[in-house]
């Protein structure tokens, strides 16, 4: 079973994606936003969001500052397990057939990813709360795609696999409540951006589903691509506008979010780390952007893990004992069955060897 690594309180340090995004040369700025499928009243809290963002518009080139995933993360062992290590293939999957699957599965993600980040730079180059309501509304398509897929499987009697389903049901929870943010904050205010945002998430739904059956692998590297933007394009943000940031008050939402008393899908879907670990202190919008870049790194470590065949476990299912070597009742061994329609494929090519 593959190993996790976690994610220390003070920085965040995350494994960097089997493929570095390329940087697009467009411009990365950040202001105004909008909001989501209905209208609210704007409040004298949202006035102010605005007007920060109107005053704020800062713009940051590509150039000027590479945002690296691990550079803002502390590598910190899960207890019971040994540091993530890139993933490892087996005496099968190490030929050249295999090898040269994943670099075009990861080809096509990159160049899928760039592709849709450049159309974002263009469309939302200073209006920062815009850009960000539609990458949460983006992000949080492939967790309940791949709970569709896993949902199917389970009808058809293949496989069963709780912790996944657990686990990805609290990815789509946490990204909901980051889309809750940006709609208080008036990220959706525009019928434009509602409309844009949600024909990409139908496209990105039936497209995420197809990759899943096709090559789960596949799925998880391209939503670790997207999460690892969305972890850039926060930080940059916070670098740019941090210290208005902090004279700024929390959403509302973000506070009750991050500081209720029923943490329990929070824990759920940071498998990286023991449950009860990580507990946010939101005293200003600063803080809540803080916890929505780490929150997309959990999601970028998780979905990396997911590349690895029965590496992923709910937190909440590894014993009190401290015995997480014990396998989950849901784990299946790899060669058990195929994970999707190119791993048949490779197996039957391999066998027939």
């Amino acid at each position: 079973m593959a190993a996790i690594s976690g994610i220390s309180s003070g920085t965040l340090t995350i494994s960097r994606p089997l493929v570095t995004l390329r940087r697009s040369r467009a411009a990365v700025s950040y202001s105004s936003s909008h909001r989501l499928f209905r209208h609210r009243p704007l409040t004298s809290r949202r006035l102010l969001f605005r007007n920060f963002d109107r005053v704020q518009a800062t713009i940051l080139q590509d150039d000027e500052e590479k945002v690296v995933v691990e550079e803002s993360f502390k590598a910190e062992t899960f207890t019971g397990k040994e540091p993530l290590e890139e993933p490892t293939m087996d005496s099968s999957s190490s030929s050249a057939f295999e090898s040269w699957i994943i670099k075009l599965e990861q080809g096509v993600n990159v160049f899928l990813t760039d592709s849709v980040i450049k159309i974002l730079d263009t469309l939302y180059r200073d209006r920062t709360y815009a850009r960000f309501f539609v990458l949460e509304t983006i992000a949080r398509v492939p967790y309940f795609a791949f709970m569709s897929v896993l949902h199917m499987y389970e009808t058809f009697g293949w496989w069963r696999r709780a912790d996944y389903l657990k686990v990805h049901f609290a990815e789509s929870w946490n990204e909901m409540h980051h889309l809750l943010i940006m709609e208080e904050l008036g990220g959706n205010s525009w019928w434009f951006d509602r409309f844009l945002a949600q024909h990409i998430a139908t496209f990105y739904y039936f497209m995420t589903v197809f990759l899943y059956i096709l090559s789960p692998r596949m799925a998880y590297h391209f939503s670790e691509c997207v999460e690892s933007h969305a972890f850039e394009t926060y930080d940059k943000f916070l670098k740019a506008s941090g210290e208005e940031l902090k004279n700024m008050p929390a959403p509302d939402i973000a506070v009750k979010y991050y500081t209720g008393s029923d943490l329990y899908l929070f824990d759920e879907f940071q498998t990286s780390r023991a449950p009860n670990t990580r507990r946010p202190v939101i005293e200003n919008l600063y803080d809540v952007f803080v916890n929505i870049r780490d929150d997309e790194a959990e999601h970028c470590k998780t979905m990396r893990a997911c590349q690895t065949l029965g590496s992923l476990r709910s937190p909440h299912s590894i014993l009190e004992d401290g015995d997480a070597e014990e396998e989950s009742g849901c784990a299946v061994p790899e060669a058990a069955h195929c994970e999707g329609i190119v791993d048949c494929i490779k197996k039957s090519i391999t066998s027939s060897n």
